[in-house]
């Protein structure tokens, strides 16, 4: 159904538009930008849509989310998933390709593309770089391009060295991104938290800096050697950022971005065992806190993800070694990196890591806030101060650190 709505008094957020930074009525019309002025009066069967302090983006665009659907959906389903992710302020998810049955083969690509159709905002898929995610041999790249694939990634699976630079060679020749999760797990495994003071005193074993910068050197080289681009999703150590701002001042095609809670916890937070702060990468120290938000200011780092990772109550409520890395992030990708982020970037900034930024890494079409173009756009009040409950999550999975916790900044609406 197209959408007939008049957003008043609306502050637009998007450099590209000529009424950045201005407040305007939009109206739209049969989902398209009819006109943007001063003032408008509401014609009839358009919906009107009013808030004290409206800000009005392009569309926020979610490089990194898992909805477990083909194979868990229990935890989250493509249709549960683009729930959240409208809630959270998404109009777009390009979700991971690393479900219990893999994104690894043109049928699966199509499967989600056929679900997507049906759902409030757009769906894209990454498909494997591996067959069945294994980490053998290279997966059916070509035929996942063709059906509809954004990028390639094995997102926090091993991937041998030799595998990454075939992978890398071959992206080449069909123009699509490779990402890479930095994580070297014969360092890593059976790590816990980040390793540092709390994971001693914690009495667990720790996941080392040097198993993401490792990583981050190896596959630089490997992507500077066969002279093509390369994405890393989801870094979170002072180290890597300062690796990729050398390697883009080199010339070198790399992008990267962060997830959204890394700039809100340290690795203390998790010092009461409580597995809702167990995540991979794991929470770090305020050195890289500060590093991170560095990269922001400084384009190092091009984009923010919500890294959104759904588990039941039966992977969260036992063992803290035991239990699974990953939090629901959806709903609270945005607020948690407004709040943060308060005297530090401005509103034009952070909503660029939601969209611009996104859509150059993955090649995504851009859309304008101007007449004529079809209505893409994110409805938000940057200042609004707010509490996060369980009443919030749209997700089928309940496993956030953030319930109770109050924040800056909230979505209000999604026009896709």
């Amino acid at each position: 159904m197209k959408t007939n709505q008049l957003l008043k008094s609306a502050k637009i957020i998007c450099l590209s538009s000529p009424f950045h930074g201005q407040v305007k009525d939009i109206l739209i019309t049969d989902g398209r930008i009819e006109k943007i002025a001063d003032s408008i009066e509401s014609p009839q069967n358009h919906e009107t849509i009013s808030f004290p302090n409206l800000h009005v983006s392009l569309g926020w665009i979610d490089c990194k989310s898992n909805l477990r659907e083909p194979g868990e959906e229990w935890k989250e389903t493509l249709e549960s998933g683009a729930k959240a992710g409208a809630a959270g302020g998404f109009t777009q998810l390009i979700i991971t390709a690393s479900t219990k049955q893999p994104l690894d083969s043109k049928n699966r690509i199509e499967f989600v593309k056929n679900v997507a159709k049906k759902l409030p905002i757009s769906i894209s898929a990454m498909g494997t770089l591996s067959h069945e995610l294994k980490g053998e041999e290279l997966s059916e790249m070509f035929e996942m391009s063709m059906a509809g694939a954004v990028a390639f990634s094995d997102d926090k699976q091993e991937v041998s060295t030799g595998l990454m630079s075939k992978a890398l060679l071959y992206s080449k020749n069909i123009n699509k991104l490779i990402v890479s999760f930095a994580n070297d797990n014969s360092l890593s495994k059976s790590g816990q938290i980040h390793e540092g003071k709390t994971s001693t005193k914690m009495g667990v074993k720790g996941i080392p800096s040097l198993s993401e910068t490792l990583r981050i050197e190896r596959d630089l080289a490997l992507a500077e050697y066969h002279d093509c681009p390369i994405h890393f999703s989801c870094i979170s150590v002072e180290k890597s950022v300062e690796l990729i701002r050398v390697a883009k001042a080199k010339g070198l095609k790399v992008t990267c971005d962060i997830a959204a809670h890394q700039l809100f916890f340290e690795d203390k937070d998790a010092s009461g065992f409580d597995a809702n702060y167990k995540v991979l990468p794991p929470f770090r120290e305020e050195q890289d806190i500060t590093a991170l938000i560095q990269g922001l200011k400084d384009g190092t780092i091009d984009a923010i993800c919500s890294d959104h990772t759904p588990h039941d109550i039966e992977d969260k409520k036992i063992e803290f070694d035991l239990a699974q890395f990953g939090i629901i992030g959806l709903e609270t990708a945005f607020a948690s990196v407004n709040t943060i982020l308060q005297g530090k970037l401005g509103t034009n900034e952070i909503v660029e890591k939601f969209t611009t930024g996104p859509s150059n890494i993955f090649g995504l079409k851009k859309g304008e806030i101007k007449e004529g173009e079809k209505a893409n756009l994110t409805l938000f009040d940057p200042s609004i101060q707010w509490v996060f409950d369980k009443s919030c999550i749209l997700s089928k999975s309940k496993n956030t650190p953030f319930i109770g916790t109050e924040f800056t900044g909230k979505t209000l609406g999604v026009i896709c």
